[in-house]
């Protein structure tokens, strides 16, 4: 067992208690849960996070057991599409303890996104004291098997109950949870998208909004009737450069070099993309942040210099990408194993995760 940097919150976050009243559930529903054999989302926790904001301030929070919403027809997110949401993982330690990870680089996205959004921002306080007594409420729903993890979603939407064009005056703030497997436990089939895009400078491709997610629907349903499992996004400008692939960052090993596309404001600040290039940095490997133009990827190919290619995000940590198809040609990479850099990299970062390696860059919160 490493003795790591990670920071014991009970104590760090003692100064942000907002005061949380709690109500639990009399009919626990983890029995129903077959913890080896999980499906992604199909369950959630006992209990959730409520929290609302009217009249210009954030209202009392609440843990409630997890329920149905009473929603009126005419509340704005269902027709203009102020929504926000992040995706988080908690897990169970080597030692027992909960980590939920980099919870502060997550609230700081989901504030970047929520004003973008032109929603109210949820006070630092009620996101992370209210989260973190929710998953301590509900600690016995994080699975224990290797890669499985308790997947934490935040979200904002406007409740404001009125029709015509606004932006809303109320808001209403949830958290809920539930235990979930790895994603892509298998190589995967992309294809570069020159058609539709995801995103464009000036545009909302930054923030965890619901719009991105569903404008993505279309050309990845065409994908893969094509026998592809995600699409490559490119630039909505040319479509001459590689931005993310499917709901991920992407990343790629090119000369033995791992090199992903820059951010901007068309391209999501993945938080695993953050963690694996910091600890790229850390045990040596090279790393470049810059423009990969779709010709380039295709010339990496053709001389044989591109070695890896995966997606990298909250769900999947990583997926393997094994062939990408670029203007109707279909490209493989070479056989993966547990010695390419990808493999490297998501078994030190679960290794932090669970404890077992040095925590030195604080992201674990431990409670």
């Amino acid at each position: 067992m490493q003795t790591d940097k990670s920071i014991n919150n009970k104590s760090f976050f003692m100064e942000l208690i907002t005061e949380i009243t709690v109500r639990k559930t009399n009919h626990s529903r983890i029995n129903e849960v077959d913890f080896e054999n999980l499906e992604f989302g199909k369950y959630i926790a006992d209990h959730m996070l409520v929290c609302d904001y009217a009249a210009g301030e954030w209202k009392q929070p609440q843990i409630v057991p997890y329920a149905n919403l009473s929603l009126s027809p005419s509340a704005l997110a269902l027709h203009y599409g102020q929504t926000v949401f992040e995706g988080m993982k908690a897990f169970r330690m080597d030692d027992g303890r909960i980590n939920i990870f980099r919870i502060e680089k997550h609230y700081d996205r989901f504030v970047k996104s929520l004003e973008r959004m032109c929603m109210a921002v949820v006070p630092r306080d009620i996101f992370i004291e209210g989260m973190m007594q929710l998953i301590e409420l509900d600690k016995a729903w994080i699975p224990s098997k290797p890669g499985h993890a308790l997947y934490i979603r935040p979200f904002v939407f406007a409740s404001e109950a009125r029709f015509g064009v606004k932006i809303s005056e109320e808001y209403r703030f949830i958290i809920f949870s539930g235990p979930v497997p790895s994603l892509y436990a298998e190589p995967i089939k992309v294809k570069v998208e020159t058609q539709y895009i995801r995103a464009a400078k000036g545009g909302t491709g930054f923030a965890k909004c619901g719009g991105n997610y569903g404008a993505s629907f279309l050309p990845t349903k065409n994908a893969r009737q094509e026998g592809y499992d995600q699409v490559l996004w490119t630039d909505g400008t040319s479509h001459e450069y590689i931005e993310e692939s499917g709901m991920m960052n992407v990343m790629f090993v090119i000369n033995e070099t791992l090199v992903t596309a820059p951010l901007s404001d068309s391209i999501l600040d993945g938080v695993t993309r953050d963690s694996l290039l910091s600890l790229a940095k850390e045990i040596g490997y090279k790393t470049e942040e810059r423009p990969i133009a779709v010709a380039e990827l295709e010339r990496a190919f053709k001389s044989g210099t591109i070695t890896e290619a995966f997606g990298a995000g909250t769900a999947a940590v990583v997926a393997p990408i094994k062939c990408i198809n670029i203007n109707g040609v279909d490209f493989r990479l070479p056989q993966y194993d547990k010695s390419k850099l990808l493999f490297k990299l998501k078994d030190k970062l679960e290794q932090i995760r669970l404890g077992i390696d040095v925590d030195s860059n604080n992201w674990n919160y431990i409670i």
